[in-house]
């Protein structure tokens, strides 16, 4: 699916996207509806996802430091490190346009493709609901950092309220759960595109953050139930070419190919291990903060497979130098074909099956269903050879706990600190100082401001 990206220019102008501005009447004539939707996937491996990306979903976290040398802020990412960012950091405005227009292309896609004249009824469902999905998903992350956003289809410019812009995304996911195939009914040539069951999976997490305990544990299940995915034995190899697309993954965005389908561009070069004897930049290094929570959970197997630490040698043979610049690396970012190379070879995991037991436990326990709770959470667990939990006393916790040490450095700690009301504490806990009432939402970028000056701005900013 990766080689057949097309690329369909876009709008500098944030919200104002036509996906079709660089394609006139003609053009148009010889573009298929699956290359529009092609497109929407393309902004996944753009540049932003190698840097602006891990500013404001990891390093701003308790999970990573800046990285790089102390001399090279990478741009905002020591403001972002800090906690000192403003309107003007420009990750946000990065990603704010990013997803925007990915929207725009999807929105472009399903109105191209319901007029287009397809004859193939489920092949033109698939589509729309793949397109249907990647605007959910992207609609998922603008309303988590910037709470209330413009719905593009109705104002570029009135933020509608966060209540608005869920329901929106629901109907969207809902859909494209009626639209999709299942992961093991797709062809090898299309293994990658979005699927029934990633759909279901982005709608439980949705819930989940709207506390919408029933309907996300019942969704959960669905997933888990459908006989599609499996946990692999081994936590160690999930970032691995060997498990790409394999009995875990939900939904992935592809990184295999060749120009102009370029894999995801620099993901695995900006982390890179930096120094004479190194492969990359050296940036969103993991905290010692994380560290120590594997320490203290006695969590060596997700320990050893999240971190790199300077002197060590990596499952493939590759010796890390004690002398580069950091202590550690996010090894989950690591391409043993290509290492440090631009265009990247490397798949990026966006949903998995551990994640959504974690779902299913969190909302249970919030409905009061420990028993529930307790297999899920443990299921989890017993892959990476912990003991089982029983206690329930603080097993909302241990469940929040059990979901960091899972999934750091998958781009989802900073939503989750504050979604569960722990940002304070954490950030306190990791030497930064979180202001109540104002970091919870990102500021709305000041480039987009200038363009739309009736849009409001987020408290504080």
């Amino acid at each position: 699916m990766g080689a057949a990206v097309l690329m369909i220019g876009c709008s500098d102008d944030f919200l104002d996207v036509d996906s079709r501005q660089n394609l006139d009447a003609e053009d148009q004539e010889n573009v298929t509806p699956e290359q529009f939707v092609n497109g929407i996937y393309g902004m996944l491996t753009e540049f932003d996802y190698a840097f602006a990306y891990l500013g404001i979903t990891e390093i701003l976290s308790d999970n990573a430091d800046k990285g790089s040398s102390p001399s090279d802020t990478g741009t905002d990412k020591k403001e972002l490190d800090d906690l000192q960012f403003t309107s003007s950091t420009g990750s946000f405005g990065a990603m704010w346009t990013n997803w925007y227009k990915a929207i725009g292309r999807a929105t472009h896609a399903i109105e191209y493709t319901e007029g287009y004249g397809l004859t193939d009824e489920a092949y033109k469902n698939r589509l729309i609901g793949e397109a249907k999905f990647l605007r959910a998903y992207h609609y998922f992350f603008l309303v988590r950092g910037f709470g209330d956003v413009p719905l593009q289809h109705i104002s570029l410019i009135e933020r509608a309220p966060k209540a608005d812009v869920y329901a929106f995304i629901e109907a969207d996911l809902l859909d494209a759960i009626n639209k999709l195939p299942n992961k093991s009914d797709y062809e090898s040539k299309d293994l990658g595109r979005a699927t029934k069951g990633a759909a279901q999976a982005l709608l439980s997490k949705v819930y989940l953050y709207e506390k919408k305990w029933q309907q996300a544990y019942d969704m959960a299940q669905t997933v888990i139930g459908s006989g599609q995915y499996g946990l692999e034995n081994d936590y160690a190899v999930l970032w691995r070419v060997t498990s790409e697309n394999g009995t875990e993954s939900i939904f992935e965005v592809q990184g295999r190919g060749e120009v102009v389908a370029h894999g995801v561009q620099q993901y695995s070069e900006t982390q890179g291990a930096r120094g004479t004897s190194g492969w990359g930049w050296g940036f969103n290094t993991p905290s010692q903060n994380l560290l120590d929570a594997y320490n203290a959970a006695g969590d060596d197997i997700r320990r050893d497979a999240t971190i790199i630490f300077a002197g060590e040698t990596l499952y493939d043979g590759r010796e890390v130098s004690a002398s580069v610049e950091n202590p550690m690396y996010n090894e989950k970012a690591y391409s043993s074909a290509n290492a440090g190379a631009g265009d990247g070879d490397k798949n990026i995991r966006v949903l998995r099956l551990a994640e959504i037991y974690l779902i299913a436990a969190e909302a249970a326990n919030e409905l009061g269903n420990t028993d529930a709770a307790l297999t899920n959470l443990n299921v989890v667990r017993g892959r990476v050879h912990l003991g089982e939990i029983t206690n329930t006393a603080n097993l909302r916790q241990a469940i929040w706990n059990e979901r960091r040490l899972e999934l750091a450095f998958e781009h989802d700690r900073w939503f989750d600190l504050v979604r569960t009301g722990q940002a304070a504490a954490a950030m306190q806990a990791a030497g930064k100082t979180f202001i109540v009432g104002t970091h919870e939402l990102f500021p709305i970028p000041y480039d987009q401001l200038i363009q739309t000056p009736t849009m409001s701005q987020n408290p504080n900013y």
